[in-house]
């Protein structure tokens, strides 16, 4: 039977960090799900700090898209998404056109990749880390893609700590727990 922790928090707050510790401290295999994609100089350097704070016979997938439709060659015991924040994203890019988001196909295409995600882990019988952004404490964004991405990953959110059996809030490097 699968389990699906969701770990939200603030930029920097310690989600990955904290994700790859309960990863390492299960003492199983695990299977790293990298969303992030370099674009520049800046994120390469980020994404290959990352991959130097992982176990290097942990197996690493990069998937910036069609999550669900790759996870069948995960054989691992516990896997790690991180993160949600980059995927929908990801997601969102692809109906961006003139710095406008064409909100009805991203949202549809968010939620069927959510829902698709969450079949495939009830159906597994792994453990899931998933690492968000939560973007609902701030603002609310002055320009149209800013609105329309707080809205994807918030529901997105929504719909991952509904459907997990822990969520957890990191706070300055510290966990909350906020279901259990």
């Amino acid at each position: 039977m699968s389990t699906l922790t969701l770990i939200l928090g603030g930029a920097r707050s310690g989600k990955s960090s904290y994700a790859l510790k309960l990863a390492k401290e299960s003492g199983k295999s695990v299977t790293f799900i990298a969303t992030a994609q370099a674009f520049d100089d800046e994120m390469s350097a980020r994404i290959q700090k990352h991959k130097t704070e992982r176990p290097a016979h942990w197996q690493t997938l990069e998937l910036p898209l069609n999550i669900a439709s790759n996870v069948s060659q995960i054989k691992s015991d516990v896997v790690i998404l991180d993160c949600v924040t980059l995927w929908m994203t990801n997601l969102m890019m692809q109906f961006v056109k003139d710095d406008l988001v064409d909100e009805a196909p991203f949202m549809q295409t968010a939620q069927n990749e959510t829902e698709a995600l969450l079949s495939i882990i009830h159906k597994s019988n792994q453990h899931w880390f998933i690492v968000s952004n939560e973007v609902g404490l701030g603002l609310v964004p002055p320009y149209q893609m800013g609105r329309i991405y707080r809205d994807g990953l918030g529901w997105a959110n929504q719909r991952l700590a509904k459907e997990a059996d822990t969520v957890l809030f990191m706070a300055a490097g510290l966990p909350m727990t906020i279901k259990s």
